[in-house]
């Protein structure tokens, strides 16, 4: 692991755009001659270099993210190699690294946030260690800075939003703090679920990637997953919260919208892996149909970019893929009653050459 010294600084600019960068003191009018901090496309100018410069390792034995470098070798005998090969280039376009933050020949360490490891992707001990110390919340801004928290947390956490429930619910009386015991319950199980975080893995080159999916009331939600050797394990959660008209969708339509979601959240994902969508209800059928309307058009074109199968959800073969589907699928069914009819509007319709029927149907709540 590695990381640039000086950033952008080690970018020079072109003699002509020295004046577009000079500034004016008490003295004289200077100007930079490196890239400095602050310009508006320097991040992606210096991304762009990292990415031409190491494009022929990028994806093999490096992962680069503007001046954070990763060398990872599958064994410890190439690492030598591997480091040669990047030490090359760095000399080549004479790029300087900061010794006080490059380590060498190491297990794991952090990347960009995470804890990457010879098993696969930990969450950062520091940040689950923010949320263990924290006491329960007395007023709006620990509740904001807790749920802050969660969401650094999100990738690795199981139903996430739902978790965050209670705790979203407070927002809503910025005078009228109130602390409630579903939200201090709530909190008691985030904690003792961060104990037990699940490793999260990176996908099997060639290998095909399959996603569940489930959907509550206030709440869709999705699990990419590998399978190898019999076993699954996950490599991304996804969790998205429902509001207004969307909590009105029938269950097909919400299994249909977290599936878009996790396209575009995991549009990387998507495009490089064959991606398998598991499931139990007749999904394939509503996304394939001619006759979509409204907003389900656009999301039928969306996905009409990757070549998605739908497969029957079969044996969960992981516990953690077993306890997502088993919590997630809740019964959001409104329960018919005898004593409160429901409504049924028929308008009927004929020409001379075929017939048919409008139909709407009205529950007890005058839920349409």
């Amino acid at each position: 692991m590695m990381d640039a010294s000086q950033g952008y600084h080690q970018i020079m600019l072109a003699l002509e755009d020295h004046k577009k960068v000079s500034f004016i003191t008490s003295d004289d009018m200077f100007c930079y001659v490196a890239m400095p901090f602050g310009l508006k496309n320097a991040g992606a100018t210096y991304q762009r270099m990292m990415y031409k410069i190491f494009q022929p390792q990028l994806g093999g034995n490096m992962e680069v993210y503007v001046d954070d470098m990763l060398v990872k070798s599958k064994e410890a005998r190439n690492n030598v190699e591997d480091l040669e090969e990047t030490f090359a280039v760095l000399r080549k376009y004479r790029l300087k690294l900061n010794p006080k933050k490059c380590a060498f020949g190491v297990s794991g360490g952090y990347f960009l946030g995470l804890m990457v490891t010879q098993r696969g992707i930990e969450a950062n001990p520091a940040k689950i260690k923010a949320i263990l110390d924290m006491g329960p919340p007395t007023n709006i801004n620990e509740v904001q800075r807790l749920i802050g928290r969660m969401a650094a947390l999100s990738r690795f956490i199981l139903k996430s939003i739902e978790k965050g429930l209670p705790f979203f619910r407070t927002l809503r009386k910025v005078k009228d703090f109130e602390w409630t015991e579903e939200c201090q319950q709530a909190f008691e199980e985030l904690k003792a679920y961060l104990t037990k975080l699940p490793l999260l893995v990176k996908p099997i080159p060639g290998g095909t990637l399959y996603l569940y999916q489930s959907s509550t009331s206030q709440v869709v939600s999705s699990v990419l997953v590998r399978e190898e050797d019999s076993a699954q394990t996950p490599i991304y959660y996804v969790n998205k919260i429902i509001n207004g008209v969307e909590c009105r969708y029938p269950t097909i339509k919400k299994m249909a919208l977290v599936l878009i979601t996790t396209a575009r959240k995991l549009l990387p994902y998507f495009l490089f892996y064959p991606v398998g969508v598991r499931t139990n209800t007749p999904l394939k059928h509503v996304i394939g149909k001619p006759e979509a309307f409204g907003r389900l058009v656009k999301w039928v074109i969306k996905l009409s970019e990757y070549d998605i199968p739908y497969i029957a959800r079969t044996t969960i073969k992981a516990q953690a893929l077993a306890y997502f589907v088993s919590e997630m699928t809740g019964t959001t069914q409104e329960e018919v009653s005898a004593e409160r009819p429901w409504l049924l509007h028929v308008d009927g319709s004929s020409t001379t050459q075929e017939s048919g029927a409008g139909i709407m149907i009205t529950s007890p709540q005058g839920r349409t």
